[in-house]
Protein backbone atom coordinates (compact mmCIF):
# COMPACT_ATOMS: atom_id res chain seq x y z
CA UNK A 1 0.00 0.00 0.00
CA UNK A 2 1.45 3.39 -1.02
CA UNK A 3 1.85 5.38 2.20
CA UNK A 4 2.28 9.07 2.91
CA UNK A 5 3.63 10.43 6.20
CA UNK A 6 2.45 13.88 7.30
CA UNK A 7 3.76 16.22 10.01
CA UNK A 8 2.05 18.75 12.26
CA UNK A 9 2.49 22.50 12.30
CA UNK A 10 2.60 25.10 15.04
CA UNK A 11 -0.30 25.00 17.49
CA UNK A 12 -0.26 21.22 18.02
CA UNK A 13 2.44 21.28 20.74
CA UNK A 14 1.82 20.20 24.35
CA UNK A 15 3.91 20.10 27.52
CA UNK A 16 5.33 16.60 27.92
CA UNK A 17 5.69 15.96 24.21
CA UNK A 18 8.33 13.34 23.48
CA UNK A 19 9.03 12.37 27.08
CA UNK A 20 7.38 8.96 26.68
CA UNK A 21 9.40 8.29 23.51
CA UNK A 22 12.69 9.24 25.15
CA UNK A 23 12.01 7.07 28.19
CA UNK A 24 11.12 4.11 25.97
CA UNK A 25 13.89 4.03 23.41
CA UNK A 26 17.41 5.05 22.44
CA UNK A 27 16.35 6.23 18.96
CA UNK A 28 14.17 9.08 20.23
CA UNK A 29 16.55 9.83 23.10
CA UNK A 30 19.43 10.32 20.66
CA UNK A 31 17.45 12.93 18.69
CA UNK A 32 16.46 14.94 21.76
CA UNK A 33 20.04 14.78 23.09
CA UNK A 34 21.37 15.95 19.73
CA UNK A 35 18.85 18.81 19.75
CA UNK A 36 19.95 19.82 23.26
CA UNK A 37 23.59 19.85 22.15
CA UNK A 38 22.84 21.92 19.05
CA UNK A 39 20.36 24.40 20.54
CA UNK A 40 21.97 24.97 23.96
CA UNK A 41 18.74 26.39 25.45
CA UNK A 42 17.31 23.70 27.72
CA UNK A 43 15.22 22.43 24.83
CA UNK A 44 14.24 18.99 26.16
CA UNK A 45 13.37 20.33 29.60
CA UNK A 46 10.94 22.84 28.08
CA UNK A 47 9.37 20.11 25.90
CA UNK A 48 8.96 17.72 28.81
CA UNK A 49 8.12 20.10 31.68
CA UNK A 50 7.18 23.49 30.24
CA UNK A 51 6.20 26.08 31.19
CA UNK A 52 3.58 26.12 28.46
CA UNK A 53 4.24 29.81 27.72
CA UNK A 54 7.85 29.04 26.87
CA UNK A 55 6.97 25.99 24.76
CA UNK A 56 4.40 28.10 22.88
CA UNK A 57 7.07 30.67 22.00
CA UNK A 58 7.79 30.22 18.29
CA UNK A 59 11.52 29.81 18.87
CA UNK A 60 10.87 26.72 21.06
CA UNK A 61 7.66 25.47 19.51
CA UNK A 62 8.96 24.95 15.98
CA UNK A 63 12.03 22.88 16.97
CA UNK A 64 9.85 20.93 19.42
CA UNK A 65 7.42 19.82 16.71
CA UNK A 66 10.28 19.06 14.34
CA UNK A 67 12.18 16.84 16.79
CA UNK A 68 9.01 15.20 18.10
CA UNK A 69 7.83 14.27 14.60
CA UNK A 70 11.16 12.70 13.70
CA UNK A 71 11.37 10.93 17.07
CA UNK A 72 7.97 9.37 16.36
CA UNK A 73 9.22 8.26 12.94
CA UNK A 74 12.40 6.78 14.43
CA UNK A 75 10.39 4.93 17.07
CA UNK A 76 7.95 3.63 14.47
CA UNK A 77 10.83 2.32 12.36
CA UNK A 78 12.29 0.61 15.45
CA UNK A 79 8.99 -1.05 16.28
CA UNK A 80 8.23 -1.93 12.66
CA UNK A 81 11.59 -2.32 10.83
CA UNK A 82 9.87 -3.12 7.52
CA UNK A 83 7.93 0.18 7.52
CA UNK A 84 8.49 2.36 4.47
CA UNK A 85 6.71 5.41 3.05
CA UNK A 86 6.66 6.77 -0.46
CA UNK A 87 5.43 10.33 0.08
CA UNK A 88 5.55 13.02 2.75
CA UNK A 89 4.23 16.51 3.49
CA UNK A 90 3.80 18.79 6.47
CA UNK A 91 1.69 21.77 7.45
CA UNK A 92 3.75 24.99 7.56
CA UNK A 93 6.62 24.17 9.96
CA UNK A 94 5.84 20.50 9.35
CA UNK A 95 7.08 20.83 5.77
CA UNK A 96 10.64 21.14 7.11
CA UNK A 97 10.09 17.97 9.14
CA UNK A 98 8.83 16.24 5.99
CA UNK A 99 11.92 17.24 3.99
CA UNK A 100 14.15 15.91 6.75
CA UNK A 101 12.16 12.67 6.99
CA UNK A 102 12.55 12.26 3.23
CA UNK A 103 16.32 12.67 3.53
CA UNK A 104 16.62 16.05 1.81
CA UNK A 105 18.19 17.51 4.97
CA UNK A 106 20.31 15.95 7.69
CA UNK A 107 18.76 16.13 11.16
CA UNK A 108 21.28 18.78 12.19
CA UNK A 109 20.64 20.95 9.11
CA UNK A 110 16.87 20.56 9.38
CA UNK A 111 16.98 21.58 13.03
CA UNK A 112 19.22 24.54 12.19
CA UNK A 113 16.69 25.74 9.61
CA UNK A 114 13.73 25.27 11.93
CA UNK A 115 15.40 26.93 14.93
CA UNK A 116 16.37 29.96 12.85
CA UNK A 117 12.95 30.08 11.18
CA UNK A 118 11.30 30.08 14.60
CA UNK A 119 13.64 32.78 15.92
CA UNK A 120 13.17 34.98 12.86
CA UNK A 121 9.39 34.60 12.94
CA UNK A 122 9.31 35.42 16.66
CA UNK A 123 11.34 38.56 15.96
CA UNK A 124 8.92 39.49 13.16
CA UNK A 125 5.98 39.00 15.52
CA UNK A 126 7.57 41.38 18.05
CA UNK A 127 8.38 43.90 15.34
CA UNK A 128 4.85 43.99 13.90
CA UNK A 129 1.33 43.84 15.29
CA UNK A 130 -0.45 41.07 13.44
CA UNK A 131 -3.15 38.47 13.84
CA UNK A 132 -5.05 35.71 12.12
CA UNK A 133 -8.70 34.81 11.70
CA UNK A 134 -10.28 31.48 10.81
CA UNK A 135 -13.17 31.35 8.36
CA UNK A 136 -15.50 28.41 8.91
CA UNK A 137 -17.77 27.62 5.99
CA UNK A 138 -16.12 29.98 3.50
CA UNK A 139 -15.40 29.07 -0.09
CA UNK A 140 -11.96 29.98 -1.50
CA UNK A 141 -13.63 32.70 -3.55
CA UNK A 142 -15.28 34.19 -0.46
CA UNK A 143 -12.00 34.06 1.44
CA UNK A 144 -10.11 35.88 -1.32
CA UNK A 145 -12.84 38.53 -1.53
CA UNK A 146 -12.92 39.00 2.24
CA UNK A 147 -9.13 39.24 2.40
CA UNK A 148 -9.11 41.94 -0.26
CA UNK A 149 -11.93 43.87 1.39
CA UNK A 150 -10.37 43.78 4.86
CA UNK A 151 -6.71 44.29 3.93
CA UNK A 152 -5.69 40.77 4.96
CA UNK A 153 -4.09 37.86 3.06
CA UNK A 154 -5.10 34.22 2.74
CA UNK A 155 -2.68 32.31 4.98
CA UNK A 156 -4.08 28.76 4.88
CA UNK A 157 -6.33 26.77 2.57
CA UNK A 158 -6.62 23.91 5.06
CA UNK A 159 -9.61 21.90 3.88
CA UNK A 160 -13.15 22.45 2.58
CA UNK A 161 -14.81 25.05 4.79
CA UNK A 162 -11.67 25.97 6.76
CA UNK A 163 -9.56 28.87 5.51
CA UNK A 164 -7.39 31.27 7.53
CA UNK A 165 -6.63 34.94 6.86
CA UNK A 166 -3.61 36.81 8.21
CA UNK A 167 -2.38 40.38 8.46
CA UNK A 168 -2.34 43.58 10.50
CA UNK A 169 -4.15 43.29 13.83
CA UNK A 170 -6.37 46.31 13.19
CA UNK A 171 -7.83 44.54 10.14
CA UNK A 172 -8.91 41.43 12.04
CA UNK A 173 -12.01 43.09 13.53
CA UNK A 174 -12.91 44.40 10.06
CA UNK A 175 -12.75 40.86 8.67
CA UNK A 176 -14.92 39.54 11.50
CA UNK A 177 -17.65 42.09 10.80
CA UNK A 178 -17.50 41.70 7.03
CA UNK A 179 -17.43 37.92 7.34
CA UNK A 180 -20.62 37.98 9.38
CA UNK A 181 -22.20 40.23 6.76
CA UNK A 182 -21.27 37.65 4.11
CA UNK A 183 -23.17 35.05 6.10
CA UNK A 184 -20.17 32.89 6.92
CA UNK A 185 -20.82 30.20 9.51
CA UNK A 186 -18.10 31.42 11.90
CA UNK A 187 -15.33 34.00 11.76
CA UNK A 188 -12.95 33.38 14.65
CA UNK A 189 -9.90 35.47 15.61
CA UNK A 190 -7.04 33.09 16.53
CA UNK A 191 -4.87 33.27 19.64
CA UNK A 192 -1.53 33.60 17.84
CA UNK A 193 1.56 35.74 18.33
CA UNK A 194 1.52 37.29 14.88
CA UNK A 195 0.48 37.28 11.23
CA UNK A 196 2.06 34.06 9.97
CA UNK A 197 2.11 33.43 6.21
CA UNK A 198 1.64 37.09 5.37
CA UNK A 199 3.83 39.97 4.23
CA UNK A 200 4.36 40.89 7.90
CA UNK A 201 6.75 37.91 7.99
CA UNK A 202 8.91 39.36 5.19
CA UNK A 203 11.87 40.08 7.47
CA UNK A 204 11.82 36.43 8.59
CA UNK A 205 11.78 35.29 4.97
CA UNK A 206 14.72 37.52 4.10
CA UNK A 207 16.64 36.34 7.16
CA UNK A 208 16.10 32.69 6.32
CA UNK A 209 17.47 32.94 2.78
CA UNK A 210 21.21 32.91 3.59
CA UNK A 211 20.69 30.07 6.09
CA UNK A 212 18.84 28.00 3.49
CA UNK A 213 21.62 28.74 1.01
CA UNK A 214 24.19 27.22 3.39
CA UNK A 215 22.61 23.79 3.97
CA UNK A 216 23.11 20.72 1.81
CA UNK A 217 20.06 19.38 -0.03
CA UNK A 218 20.32 15.67 -0.84
CA UNK A 219 18.35 13.78 -3.47
CA UNK A 220 15.52 11.48 -2.36
CA UNK A 221 13.11 9.08 -4.01
CA UNK A 222 10.42 9.96 -1.46
CA UNK A 223 7.90 12.36 -2.99
CA UNK A 224 7.74 15.58 -0.94
CA UNK A 225 5.03 18.20 -1.41
CA UNK A 226 5.25 21.99 -1.12
CA UNK A 227 2.76 24.10 0.81
CA UNK A 228 3.02 27.03 -1.57
CA UNK A 229 2.51 25.08 -4.80
CA UNK A 230 0.51 22.12 -3.53
CA UNK A 231 2.68 19.91 -5.75
CA UNK A 232 5.71 17.65 -5.47
CA UNK A 233 8.99 19.54 -5.37
CA UNK A 234 11.83 18.40 -7.59
CA UNK A 235 15.45 19.37 -7.18
CA UNK A 236 17.66 21.43 -4.93
CA UNK A 237 16.69 24.89 -6.21
CA UNK A 238 12.94 24.29 -6.03
CA UNK A 239 13.16 22.89 -2.49
CA UNK A 240 15.03 25.98 -1.27
CA UNK A 241 12.79 28.45 -3.08
CA UNK A 242 9.47 26.91 -2.01
CA UNK A 243 10.54 26.69 1.63
CA UNK A 244 11.55 30.34 1.50
CA UNK A 245 8.32 31.46 -0.15
CA UNK A 246 6.32 29.51 2.40
CA UNK A 247 7.20 31.98 5.19
CA UNK A 248 5.01 34.70 3.65
CA UNK A 249 2.96 32.61 1.19
CA UNK A 250 -0.34 30.77 1.46
CA UNK A 251 -0.29 27.20 2.80
CA UNK A 252 -2.25 25.06 0.32
CA UNK A 253 -2.74 22.00 2.49
CA UNK A 254 -5.83 20.79 0.65
CA UNK A 255 -3.91 20.89 -2.65
CA UNK A 256 -1.03 18.92 -1.11
CA UNK A 257 -3.32 16.13 0.06
CA UNK A 258 -5.26 15.99 -3.21
CA UNK A 259 -2.01 15.87 -5.19
CA UNK A 260 -0.70 13.00 -3.06
CA UNK A 261 -3.89 11.08 -3.79
CA UNK A 262 -3.54 11.77 -7.51
CA UNK A 263 -0.01 10.38 -7.26
CA UNK A 264 -1.35 7.12 -5.89
CA UNK A 265 -1.04 7.52 -2.11
CA UNK A 266 -3.57 5.18 -0.50
CA UNK A 267 -3.21 6.03 3.20
CA UNK A 268 -1.67 8.69 5.42
CA UNK A 269 0.08 8.40 8.77
CA UNK A 270 0.11 11.60 10.84
CA UNK A 271 3.19 11.86 13.07
CA UNK A 272 2.64 14.60 15.62
CA UNK A 273 0.29 15.68 18.38
CA UNK A 274 -3.35 16.61 18.22
CA UNK A 275 -4.81 14.77 15.21
CA UNK A 276 -5.48 18.13 13.53
CA UNK A 277 -4.14 17.02 10.16
CA UNK A 278 -6.23 13.85 10.25
CA UNK A 279 -9.35 15.93 10.76
CA UNK A 280 -8.47 18.14 7.80
CA UNK A 281 -7.64 15.14 5.59
CA UNK A 282 -10.97 13.50 6.37
CA UNK A 283 -12.75 16.66 5.26
CA UNK A 284 -10.71 16.68 2.06
CA UNK A 285 -11.50 13.02 1.35
CA UNK A 286 -13.74 11.13 3.82
CA UNK A 287 -12.65 7.78 2.36
CA UNK A 288 -8.94 8.36 2.93
CA UNK A 289 -7.49 6.13 5.69
CA UNK A 290 -5.53 8.28 8.16
CA UNK A 291 -3.72 6.95 11.24
CA UNK A 292 -2.73 9.58 13.86
CA UNK A 293 0.27 8.94 16.11
CA UNK A 294 1.30 11.55 18.66
CA UNK A 295 2.37 9.49 21.67
CA UNK A 296 4.05 6.18 22.39
CA UNK A 297 0.71 4.68 23.42
CA UNK A 298 -0.90 5.79 20.15
CA UNK A 299 2.04 4.36 18.21
CA UNK A 300 1.76 1.00 19.92
CA UNK A 301 -1.99 0.94 19.35
CA UNK A 302 -1.50 1.70 15.64
CA UNK A 303 1.08 -1.01 14.96
CA UNK A 304 -1.63 -3.45 14.00
CA UNK A 305 -2.75 -1.11 11.23
CA UNK A 306 0.72 -0.42 9.83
Amino acid sequence: MKTGVIFAGQGAQFVGMGKDLVEAGAEARALFEQADALLQNGFSEVCFSGPVEQLTDTSYCQPALFVHGLALLATLKKERPTFTFQATAGLSLGEFTAHTAAGHFSFADGLKLVANRGRLMQEACLRTKGGMVSLIGATPEQAVALAAASGLEVANYNCPGQIVLSGAAENIAVAVEQGKALGLKRVLPLNVAGAYHSKLMLTAQEGLRPILDEVTVSASEIATYSNVTGKRVLGDAEIRETLLRQVTGSVRWQDCVEEMLRDGVERLIELGPGQKLAGMCKRINPNLPVVSIGTLAELQAALGEI
